[in-house]
């Protein structure tokens, strides 16, 4: 079991997450310190504001005898004023203090968590497709932005109050032990069954929260394959099938969204309730030891302001650890993510590829089959030469579009070797391979933003004018550009709705003539195109992969007998390579699927 699935399955706790995230603390020690000074001096603030009531209960209410000497009296007015004054400093002082903790925090997490949110993206697009493959995109976007937003939160409206909770708690204890540690005890004695039942409590929160949050990442999963496939779900009239799945995950939701809501409202109530017990407590003992003179009526309102003050950092415990425990459920979330490890990735002695890379693309023996076992190559030999143009053709589900995504290393063989100018690609790190690798997919990646921007995506520079202009020439583009309102400025809609699908692998084509790659790859780039915008795309193939290695996974056997060689995949290897004519001769598999 992997360590992501151990983390996904057993939870993790508060010091382990806060363990996890310790590396994003750096820099930020000092400021996080200074928070928690403001946090004690706020705290020793919000301890002595029932003084003065304490001195000018025992010191200017009662009438002072007239016999006593005038040494021994304070003028009950100065006490009062000094009182009053004393108080009103230590409320500025304790919201000040307060103030300053709370902004420091927010500006930490923020900025803390920011950086999460970051390397978790960065993360997610560094694992293969064999992952992404699997998850749900949906689910992935729901951990990427709302349970890193629920953790942000948590650090601001939940953490720094507990931690201000649990200072004023133990100060509150501790001076009303010293004041009298038999009516401390009094006050105190519900707190154990208050502990026993919060830490019940909180664990069957948190284990609601953790499955509210899956819940709430397959409603978004839901949602958006379904916004996703719009035009899909409405023309096969699959409305009110996807309105059934969304309305189950979402009562799902609900339903442990009401559960949560009802271990929360009972643990704050049973927080009330014991508080009360320890009130009633205090007033009757206290009055007592007040009757008796072993305490002053000033005493007695410091122990109830106390008692008051200790039972709500108790009751806050029980509004926080609902917001905590759905933060510590976010944050299993995010590290499942963080610590997941993939296959595909960089050798520890992998170097970067030469810059003088010619571009000989070789599969050796290559051994692979899907995570479901399902054999795909099975000693699969092919070499495409420097300059060479070979399409890759074979019936459907043979592994044409698998052996793409091997020379990418979208995942890895299980055995053999693929080369790029006889280097095994695994020796390559996976940026300087795909640097040098143009490929042209079957749905091009068209982003939301002007044509001049798409058509430098994914280069390290600023294409110049001349540059998109000859690279638009050369895929039958620049006219339709100049046609636009604002030309190479127009922008183009999310994922090129405005464009047709010719256009769309057109642009595709202009990208990658632009990197200047020795090596391209092409699959299936005329599927669904009608006649016309298919000879447009084929014409532009011709201008864009001329002279340069070539590998095309097609159906098109028209494309594909353009090219300087064909190889057929079928039963996990080659079954024949060489040009179209000598193919046709042999009679083999492209001399039945052209009778066909």
């Amino acid at each position: 079991m992997s360590k992501a699935s151990e983390t996904s399955e057993a939870g993790l706790g508060l010091g382990a997450v806060l363990r996890r995230f310790r590396p994003y603390m750096r820099g930020h020690v000092l400021a996080l310190c200074g928070a928690v000074c403001a946090l004690v001096l706020s705290t020793l603030m919000r301890l002595a504001e029932p003084w003065p009531l304490k001195f000018v209960i025992d010191a200017v209410v009662p009438v002072p005898d007239a016999n006593a000497p005038a040494a021994t009296l304070i003028d009950p007015m100065l006490l009062l004023a000094l009182c009053a004054g004393g108080l009103l400093l230590a409320v500025l002082l304790r919201a000040g203090f307060h103030y300053l903790a709370t902004i420091v925090f927010a500006v930490v997490g923020n900025r803390m968590l920011t950086r999460v949110r970051a390397d978790l993206f960065r993360h997610l697009q560094s694992l293969s497709i064999g992952f992404h493959t699997k998850s749900r995109t949906g689910d992935l976007t729901i951990r990427l932005v709302s349970d890193v937003g629920m953790l942000k939160d948590a650090m601001v409206t939940a953490a720094m109050p507990l931690l201000a909770n649990i200072l004023i708690f133990g100060g509150m204890v501790g001076v009303m032990l010293w004041l009298d540690w038999r009516l401390a005890l009094v006050a105190l004695a519900p707190l154990p069954l208050l502990w026993v039942l919060s830490r019940f409590l909180t664990v069957r929160i948190r284990k609601v929260s953790r499955t509210q949050r899956k819940r709430q990442g397959a409603l978004a999963a839901t949602s958006s394959e379904a916004l996703a496939g719009i035009a899909s779900v409405q023309t096969l009239g699959l409305e009110e099938h996807m309105n059934k799945a969304f309305s189950g995950a979402n009562e799902k939701e609900m339903r442990e969204g009401v559960k949560g809501a009802r271990l929360t409202a009972r643990l704050e109530r049973s927080v009330d309730v014991l508080a009360g017990l320890g009130l009633v407590a205090v007033l009757y003992y206290g009055t007592l030891q007040v009757l008796d003179a072993r305490i002053t009526p000033g005493d007695l309102l410091i122990f109830v302001s106390y008692l008051k003050h200790t039972f709500r950092p108790v009751r806050g415990y029980a509004k926080y650890a609902a917001r905590l425990a759905k933060a510590l459920a976010a944050a299993e979330r995010v590290v499942d993510l963080l610590d997941r490890e993939d296959a595909v990735r960089d050798r520890p002695d992998a170097r970067p590829a030469s810059s003088d890379l010619g571009g000989k693309l070789g599969f050796a023996n290559v051994h692979f089959a899907h995570q479901d076992g399902a054999k795909v190559f099975d000693g699969l030999n092919l070499t495409v030469n420097e300059g060479e143009r070979v399409a890759v053709i074979g019936p459907s589900g043979a592994g044409k579009s698998t052996l793409a995504a091997l020379a990418l290393r979208l995942h890895d063989v299980q055995d053999g070797r693929i080369t790029l100018d006889d280097t095994d690609i695994r020796d390559l790190t996976l940026q300087s391979l795909r640097s040098k690798v143009a490929f042209v997919p079957q749905d091009p990646l068209i982003m939301s933003g002007t044509v001049r921007d798409n058509l430098a995506l994914g280069l390290d520079r600023d294409p110049s004018d001349q540059e998109l202009e000859d690279a638009t020439r050369r895929a039958v583009l620049h006219d339709f550009i100049m046609s636009l309102p604002d030309g190479y400025d127009t922008m183009l809609a999310e994922r090129g709705a405005t464009l047709s699908g010719g256009q769309r692998q057109r642009l595709s084509l202009a990208r990658a003539f632009l990197r200047r790659t020795p090596v391209l790859i092409l699959d299936e780039p005329t599927t669904g195109l009608d006649r016309e915008s298919a000879a447009s795309v084929i014409a532009a193939i011709d201008a864009v992969s001329e002279e340069r290695t070539t590998l095309l996974i097609t159906h098109d056997l028209i494309l594909a007998s353009r090219f300087d060689r064909i190889a057929t995949i079928s039963g996990g290897g080659v079954a024949e390579t060489g040009d179209a004519s000598a193919l046709r001769a042999a009679g083999g598999w492209l001399a039945a699927a052209e009778a066909s």
